[in-house]
């Protein structure tokens, strides 16, 4: 899963364990659960137009480059981090949390990261939704030069965009190429194998 290895190879894993008081080889597995959950769920919720709407909303306000030379741990909010994985996984956090536990990741210490790894994970959709980067806009095009007709989730539209990052993230090519339980289902990657333990959890969030 490509965008789990981006932001993995922009964590300080020592660091990050030394907050939360745990071994950083602990911290690397929690986090490489942690993080296909994330973008799971946002992409789930990307498939329902107000979701994708919410989360384009969401992302205008996590525009900040967090992983900008790797993550400055210090500029991560996590009670924001608390309110995006409510938003994520809505009333079925508790068994999102559960379910990564018994996938082995640790579901105590998932539950003290995800906090901190959602603001990042906005950050880094962000940058390739609003700004062009891999598998964004591309070709210098910006949020801005969206016209009227294509902001209501055409082709072209920032919703559409979306949709296609996120399923480029999860591995799984463009978004509008398949439904989201095949997205959760058929993940080929180690990412994969946590989307499986979720199941249809995923999506239950905010819309």
């Amino acid at each position: 899963m490509a965008a789990t290895d981006d932001i993995l190879r922009d964590l300080p894993i020592d660091q990050l364990a030394q907050q939360l008081g745990a071994d950083p080889q602990e911290v690397q597995q929690a986090a490489q659960a942690a993080l296909p959950a994330l973008l799971g769920g946002l992409h789930a919720n990307a498939q329902d137009p107000g979701g994708a709407s919410s989360i384009v909303e969401a992302l205008g306000q996590h525009d900040d480059d967090l992983l900008a030379g790797g993550v400055d741990l210090g500029q991560v909010d996590q009670a924001d981090g608390e309110k995006i994985a409510s938003h994520i996984f809505g009333s079925n956090e508790e068994q999102v949390y559960s379910a990564l536990g018994s996938s082995g990741a640790g579901g105590g210490l998932v539950k003290r990261l995800i906090p901190i790894l959602a603001p990042i994970v906005l950050s880094y959709i962000a940058n390739r939704v609003l700004k062009g980067g891999a598998g964004g806009l591309g070709g210098g095009t910006t949020a801005a030069s969206t016209s009227d007709s294509s902001a209501q989730g055409g082709p072209g539209s920032l919703d559409s965009m979306l949709k296609d990052v996120l399923g480029g993230a999860l591995g799984g090519g463009t978004a509008t190429q398949q439904a989201p339980q095949q997205t959760q289902q058929t993940q080929p990657s180690a990412g994969g194998s946590i989307l499986d333990v979720l199941g249809g959890l995923l999506g239950g969030g905010r819309r």
